[in-house]
């Protein structure tokens, strides 16, 4: 069974969102090392974590279309925990 991003497309498109986060925590870096406003630096770790969200939604999905759809049954209590998981950590 291969995952669903292994396909390039995917797989440089989630590739690509990382590195714009990897960017924003980088900017996040600076931010407290310029001791910006409190405001402005909340923002931005809002802005952040909402992209991460992104990527975690587009991995469960792929994760829903590639390796539930064909394990069936067996990988329905996998998923449950993976959704528990994402959604807690909001």
């Amino acid at each position: 069974m291969t995952h669903g991003y292994v396909r390039s497309d995917d797989k440089a498109a989630l590739l690509a969102r990382l590195k714009r986060i990897e960017g924003q925590v980088r900017g996040l870096q600076r931010m407290i090392e310029e001791e910006r406003y409190c405001i402005d630096v909340f923002t931005q770790v809002s802005a952040t974590s909402a992209a991460l969200e992104g990527v975690a939604l587009k991995v469960l999905e792929d994760h829903v279309r590639h390796c539930v759809l064909e394990g069936g049954e067996d990988k329905v209590g996998e998923l449950m925990g993976a959704i528990e998981r994402l959604v807690r950590s909001r």
